[in-house]
C-alpha cells in the first residue's frame, strides 16, 4: 500500500482536504499521514473544522503558530523535515498556496520525495502577495499538478509546466456539495444571531493588503457602517483583522456592524447560503458565494478566479475610496453558469489519477 502525507495548515486547506482524504480512505488503496502544521491554531480555525467535515486527528500536529512569513516557513521547514524523513512517503500531498504549501513543497523537493500539488496553476499575477510567491514556487516544484479550471491549465502551460498537468475541476465544490445539506439540518447561527435569510450582508476580511493599510481598512469599516443603515451586517473576524482595528483604533467604525467571532464550516455555509451578499477578500469565500449563488464583492485589485467576475457574480474593488463599496453594491446582481469546476467528483478523479501515477 503506497503512503501519501498530507500537509495542511489553514482553514481553507482543511475544506479542499476533507473530501479528498475521505476518498484515499474509500480507495483502499493509500495510507494517508496527516500533518497540519498549526498556522490556524485558534480553536475556532482549526480543531472545529476536523470536528464538523468529519476528518481524522491529524498524526502530526506541528504547532508552528503565528509569525512573520520567514519565521513561520522556517519553522515548519525544520519541523516538517524528519517527518517526512521518519515516514518516507511514496508522495507529499500539499493543497492551495499557503506558507505551509510553500514549507511542504520545499521539504519534499530537497528529499527527492514527488509532490503534489491540489488546486495548481492559480495565478493573480500580483507578485506582491505572499500566496502568488507560495504558489509559483510549489507549482514549479511539483510532480504532479491537479488543476481546478481550464485558466490554470494555461497559466501552467505559459510557465512551461507541461508535464502531468491534469485538469480535475475544483474539490472545493466537492465540499460545499458534500456538507450543504448538513449545514442546513445541524446549524443553528441564523437563530442565534436573529437574522432572517436573504436579508443581510456577509463580510470577511482578513488580508494584509487591507488590515494592515490603516486608510484601506478605516474606508472598508466606514463603508459597512454606512451600509448598516439599510441592512445587517455580519462580520465574523479574522483575529488579524481584531488586532489591526484594535491598534488602529478603529472600533467606533464597529458600532452597527454584528461582529461575530471565526465561524466553523457549517456555520459559514449557513451563512453564505442564506446572505444576499457577500464581502470578501478570501480567495475561498469567492468561489463559495458562486456555488451558494450569492453575488459577491471582493475586496482586491485582481482574482486567481478570473471565471467568477466573466461570469458576472463576483466583481472586484480597490477600497481606496469611501464611496467604492457602496457603487459596487447597487451593482451587484447574479450571474451566469459556471462550468469550469466539475460535477462534485474531483476528489474521486485526482485519486484515480494518483492510482494511475504509482
Amino acid at each position: 500500500m503506497k503512503k501519501i502525507l498530507t500537509i495542511i495548515g489553514a482553514r481553507p486547506q482543511f475544506i479542499k482536504a476533507s473530501p479528498v482524504s475521505k476518498a484515499i480512505r474509500e480507495s483502499g488503496e493509500f495510507e494517508e499521514v496527516l500533518v497540519h502544521t498549526g498556522q490556524h491554531y485558534d480553536g475556532n480555525m482549526s480543531q472545529i473544522f476536523f470536528d464538523e467535515l468529519e476528518m481524522q486527528p491529524p498524526t502530526y500536529n506541528l504547532e508552528v503558530g503565528s509569525g512573520g512569513h520567514g519565521e513561520q516557513t522556517g519553522e515548519m521547514l525544520k519541523r516538517l523535515e524528519p517527518i517526512i524523513t521518519s515516514e518516507n512517503p511514496n508522495l507529499v500531498l500539499i493543497y492551495g498556496d499557503t506558507n505551509s504549501t510553500l514549507a511542504g513543497a520545499l521539504v519534499a523537493a530537497k528529499i527527492n520525495v514527488p509532490v503534489a500539488h491540489i488546486e495548481a496553476g492559480l495565478r493573480s499575477f500580483n507578485r506582491k502577495m505572499p500566496e502568488e510567491i507560495n504558489r509559483v514556487v510549489a507549482d514549479h516544484l511539483s510532480t504532479i499538478l491537479f488543476c481546478p479550471t481550464i485558466a490554470a491549465v494555461k497559466n501552467l502551460k505559459d510557465e512551461g509546466i507541461i508535464n502531468n498537468v491534469l485538469n480535475t475541476g475544483d474539490v472545493m465544490y466537492d465540499a460545499a456539495l458534500q456538507f450543504a445539506g448538513k449545514a442546513k439540518s445541524k446549524s443553528t447561527i441564523l437563530s442565534n444571531l436573529q437574522l432572517d435569510s436573504k436579508e443581510y450582508i456577509l463580510v470577511t476580511v482578513h488580508r494584509a493588503e487591507n488590515t494592515d493599510d490603516k486608510q484601506k481598512l478605516m474606508n472598508i469599516l466606514s463603508s459597512l457602517e454606512f451600509l448598516s443603515k439599510d441592512s445587517a451586517i455580519v462580520f465574523p473576524m479574522h483575529p488579524r483583522t481584531k488586532k489591526m482595528i484594535d491598534a488602529f483604533g478603529l472600533n467606533h467604525l464597529l458600532v452597527n456592524i454584528k461582529v461575530i467571532d471565526p465561524t466553523g464550516f457549517l456555520d459559514m455555509i449557513c451563512l453564505e447560503n442564506n446572505a444576499k451578499l457577500i464581502i470578501t477578500d478570501s480567495g475561498g469565500v469567492q468561489k463559495e458565494a458562486y456555488f451558494h449563488k450569492v453575488p459577491c464583492i471582493t475586496l482586491r485589485d485582481e482574482t486567481e478566479w478570473l471565471e467568477t467576475v466573466l461570469s458576472g457574480w463576483n466583481s472586484l474593488i480597490s477600497p481606496l475610496s469611501e464611496d467604492a463599496l457602496s457603487k459596487a453594491i447597487q451593482k451587484a446582481k447574479p450571474g451566469k453558469q459556471i462550468d469550469e469546476y466539475g460535477d462534485g467528483n474531483s476528489s474521486k478523479i485526482i485519486c484515480r489519477h494518483l492510482k494511475d501515477f504509482f
